[in-house]
């Protein structure tokens, strides 16, 4: 049994998170206070009004994104499959193939 809780990503990256929500709630306070109130009638908000717009703000719009949604993505035609597939075929295959790929692209 593992005794060091500290070995995991999560001793480390929990409390970040929390500490950038707080964060990022006191931005959406302080630009809501200097930008909404002089160009509109509304008021400015607390900090707490704040941290709960962000909050429904990324529920409705964004959505919480975290590192494993930001891999950047292989091209279709980079897989090993596809490549080794592609390999196989015979000259008049592959420029068939790229006959039938340049007549969708190119409509």
């Amino acid at each position: 049994m593992n005794t060091n809780l500290c070995r995991n990503k999560n001793c480390f990256f929990f409390p970040l998170l929390i500490i950038g929500f707080f964060g990022i709630s006191a931005i959406v306070m302080l630009l809501w206070n200097w930008i909404v109130p002089s160009i509109s009638t509304f008021s400015p908000l607390t900090y707490w009004q704040a941290m709960g717009l962000f909050l429904l703000s990324r529920i409705l719009f964004g959505g919480f994104h975290f590192a494993r949604h930001h891999r950047p993505h292989k091209p279709p035609f980079n897989h090993p499959e596809f490549k080794d597939k592609f390999m196989e075929l015979n000259e008049e295959e592959k420029l068939q193939f790229k006959n039938q790929w340049k007549s969708r692209c190119c409509k």
